[in-house]
Order: structure tokens, then sequence, then C-alpha cells
């Protein structure tokens, strides 16, 4: 399933990395982050909930203002 997060607080590429280690390490995710668009598009399997792409995000600092 294919998801595009919509992601707050990212400045630099240490804020792309952090964000793209925090959605990569959950399992069943493959993640791609986009500093300049503010964006993360998510690759993720079955039984990976929004909450949980969410959690990870906000546990690692942003803020994710939408999910499609």
């Amino acid at each position: 399933m294919k998801k595009v997060l919509k992601i707050e607080g990212m400045m630099c590429k240490h804020c792309q990395a952090h964000v793209d280690k925090a959605l990569n390490g959950i399992e069943g995710v493959t993640a791609s982050v986009d500093l300049e668009a503010g964006t993360a598009s998510v690759e993720c399997a079955e039984g990976v909930t929004d909450a949980m792409l969410k959690a990870a995000v906000e546990e690692a600092g942003y803020e994710v203002t939408g999910i499609q």
C-alpha cells in the first residue's frame, strides 16, 4: 500500500535523515523522504497503520499534517 505523508518541521538534511530512519525502522515499511516538498512517500505492508506511521514521525520530533 502506498501513502504520502505531509511532514512539517524538517529544516535540513539531518532532519530528513532522522525522519527517514524513523519510518524505515518500522517493520514492513520502505520510505523515501523529500525535504524540499516536506513529504515522505511510504510503501507499507498490510497491518501498518496510519497511526503507526504518525507515531514514528512524531517520536522523531516532527509533525504529520496529512496522510494520503
